[in-house]
């Protein structure tokens, strides 16, 4: 596999969610996963009880490919982001095992402060060094 270094991938992955340029943001999905590759997000606990109450047994969302990885980037942007209220961050805490990496990061306010929520990334990657899956766990 093509050297990695953690730290630098988690910056770039964070640094995605916070991108205000639609080709920009398009063009870093297509630098960071496999074409193939995809995110599964366990969703809030307040999703999964609204899911059970409609008959879901499903505990994740999925989104595959470069397409849909766009549209779930772009979405989170325009709800966290872009109102100017919050930014994303990563916690310097990304590390590397073989094709695995695992990192935190926060959500916080876009003028400074406490972190208002965050998550646990577990990225694992393909044979060129690419996010063949996406495994994020908000509040972890």
């Amino acid at each position: 596999m093509t050297y990695i270094d953690a730290r630098e991938l988690a910056g770039r992955y964070v640094a995605l969610w916070n991108e205000p340029d639609a080709e920009l943001r398009r063009s870093a999905i297509k630098e960071l996963w496999a074409e193939d590759g995809g995110q599964i997000l366990q969703p809030p606990q307040e999703i999964r009880e609204i899911a059970a109450g409609l008959g879901f047994d499903s505990t994740t969302l999925e989104a595959h490919g470069h397409d849909e990885l766009e549209v779930r980037v772009t979405r989170s942007y325009e709800e966290f982001v872009a109102p100017g209220e919050f930014v994303f961050q990563p916690v310097d805490n990304a590390i590397r095992l073989r094709d695995v990496v695992k990192f935190n990061w926060e959500m916080v306010p876009a003028g400074g402060g406490a972190a208002v929520g965050g998550g646990l990334e577990v990225l694992v990657l393909d044979g060129n060094g690419r996010i063949a899956t996406d495994y994020m766990f908000p509040g972890a």
